[in-house]
């Protein structure tokens, strides 16, 4: 095995100076390397949109009628759990970083990617859920590469919802197609080579 010619430099000294000198600052060390509010600003954007979530999939829960309304039921209050345990990581992340995680319900909506948005049927419920996780997943992607070389804690966090919200994606489109076949889902490939 080949031994490694480089070394590890750092200044170990100046290391524990800066964090005896701004050990009030937390988590937040001077290599952080992103712009601070502008990074508070995104996830208190990112935490708005769980929390409509939240509230959009448990008010659809609520309205879900017909036969196949228990699943569907079922399936949006188990996407509110898994949305709200989001929030929660998402605000935990903003207070290690120093800010305020806001959960004010004045301007929830502006500051939200997604909307609430209410349906007359299953079907119309189902759709305004995928639309919502559609912009999430689009939204957290742009989060992922705006935190990729500043922030890996934040990024890390932001994939680890984004995978769960392409589920999400994934179970609605599931459901659609259940229950309304003739709205097969559209493939690129399919249609450009027709």
């Amino acid at each position: 095995m080949k031994k490694s010619t480089q070394t590890f430099v750092t200044d170990i000294e100046a290391i524990r100076r800066r964090a005896r000198e701004h050990i009030r600052r937390g988590a937040v060390t001077p290599d952080y390397q992103g712009d601070l509010d502008l990074s508070l600003k995104l996830l208190n954007e990112a935490l708005a949109t769980e929390i409509v979530c939240v509230l959009r999939y448990t008010g659809h829960a609520f309205l879900a009628e017909g036969i196949h309304a228990e699943s569907v039921r079922t399936e949006f209050k188990k996407h509110a759990a898994e949305e709200q345990v989001h929030a929660l990581r998402l605000a935990a992340r903003i207070k290690q970083l120093g800010g305020y995680a806001n959960f004010h319900p004045e301007g929830l909506l502006t500051r939200s990617h997604a909307e609430f948005t209410e349906g007359e049927t299953l079907v119309a419920l189902i759709e305004e859920n995928l639309i919502a996780e559609r912009i999430a997943v689009e939204s957290y992607r742009e989060l992922v590469r705006y935190f990729e070389k500043t922030d890996p804690t934040s990024r890390r966090l932001i994939e680890s919802i984004l995978q769960q919200e392409e589920e999400h994606a994934e179970e609605m489109a599931s459901l659609l197609l259940t229950l309304n076949p003739e709205q097969r889902p559209v493939n690129p490939d399919r249609e450009s080579a027709a």
